[in-house]
């Protein structure tokens, strides 16, 4: 009999009733050094009394009015995050996968209302993840997330990434934009190269293409900077967050230059929840935290005692940990060990993780993390190495 909840997904048997800084506190009592922060979601990790406070204040005074009206919260975030980006303009919506529909939208009718409205198609990368939607499960072109769908949404070519004279070969009369990750989450910490997207970026200005850069994981602190692309030197025409923008709370926007952002007129795309004080707000005290100086740099000073931990990881465990990658605190440990039992001992070692593709055990920490968690980490998968050197050891007899 099916349960009330739908079995959509492969859950542990943890529930956790609190939390605090990167820990997080189970209804039995135990505690787990969270290095999935939500899949990269509890930027501020837990219990922050800045995020909290802010929240609950708001959610006295009003949660939700719809964007009939003026939301002052609203115009406040997009005003700091205009300032603090490449951008001229945002969208407020409530998730990644609908931040990546509506970069969509906004490339495709940029095009037509520019004068091409026969560039529809995108260029999109062997290994994205781009969300669950029909359109973004196409954007991804990932077989195991289409299966059962149906036909699949037209419009998406995909190419390797790190290969310009695959984006060349590519493009077309009916090419709109190219849209990248400039960190790949999903298949395992996979880096665009910097001279790649700053290629890409001479290539859309060359053909008069829209440059969109998803930025759902990667971006708001992630790698040491406000948005990974900044890493390359360049700009994107129209750009993804989500995630770690509010904190926790539910919350994307979309990002854009003016020649893209005009376009979406009234009554062009819209939503119901997107935007509303109480998301706003948090996303507001999420930002008074990274923006605030010397933030962003200490993100990068903890991803590095995090990769000197990981080398020597790499060292004493090559059976267990084959290397690592990644940046600031987006990282990547690739697994010589199957990776669920890799994940499934540093659990029971009270280390929260999250896997990707390519045997890839992710570590995601929340951005406020101390040198102590950092330590404690590396500890947690010391010892997680050698449990699953006995599990696959004891398995490895039962067979024999």
């Amino acid at each position: 009999m099916i349960p009330a909840l739908m079995p959509t997904y492969n859950r542990a048997d943890l529930a956790f009733e609190r939390g605090e800084g990167a820990w997080l506190y189970t209804v039995d009592g135990r505690r787990f050094l969270d290095f999935g922060a939500g899949i990269a979601t509890s930027s501020l990790g837990h219990n922050n009394p800045h995020l909290v406070s802010a929240i609950a204040q708001q959610a006295a005074r009003v949660i939700h009015v719809s964007n009939l009206y003026r939301i002052p919260q609203a115009e406040k975030l997009a005003q700091r995050l205009v300032a603090a980006s490449f951008a001229d303009s945002a969208f407020f919506c409530n998730s990644g996968a609908e931040a990546n529909e509506g970069m969509i939208k906004m490339i495709r009718r940029a095009q037509a209302k520019g004068g091409h409205p026969e560039r529809v198609r995108i260029i999109c990368f062997n290994g994205a993840f781009h969300g669950r939607t029909l359109a973004t499960l196409a954007a991804t072109g990932n077989a195991k997330y289409l299966d059962g769908f149906g036909p699949v949404v037209e419009g998406f070519d995909h190419v390797p990434m790190n290969n310009m004279n695959a984006v060349r070969a590519a493009i077309t009369a009916e090419t709109a934009g190219i849209m990248i990750e400039p960190v790949q989450g999903e298949s395992g910490i996979n880096l665009a190269d910097p001279r790649f997207l700053r290629e890409l970026r001479t290539a859309c200005d060359e053909y008069g293409l829209f440059l969109g850069m998803d930025e759902v994981q990667c971006g708001m602190g992630r790698t040491g900077k406000l948005f990974a692309h900044e890493w390359s030197g360049i700009a994107p025409d129209v750009m993804s967050t989500a995630k770690g923008i509010a904190g926790g709370f539910p919350m994307g926007a979309i990002l854009a230059v003016e020649n893209v952002a005009r376009h979406l007129t009234p009554g062009s795309h819209g939503t119901t929840f997107g935007g509303n004080p109480l998301a706003c707000t948090a996303a507001n005290a999420v930002l008074d935290v990274i923006l605030a100086p010397g933030f962003l740099e200490q993100v990068q000073a903890r991803g590095a005692l995090l990769s000197k931990e990981f080398d020597r990881l790499v060292a004493e465990y090559p059976d267990i940990f084959a290397s690592h990658r990644g940046i600031g605190l987006m990282i990547g440990l690739q697994c010589t060990a199957p990776v669920g039992v890799v994940q499934d001992a540093a659990m029971h070692e009270g280390l929260l993780s999250v896997t990707a593709g390519g045997n890839v055990l992710r570590l995601v920490p929340p951005l406020t993390i101390t040198e102590a968690d950092c330590r404690t980490a590396g500890e947690m998968l010391s010892r997680a190495a050698q449990r699953a050197r006995a599990h696959m050891a004891a398995a490895a007899e039962t067979v024999a």
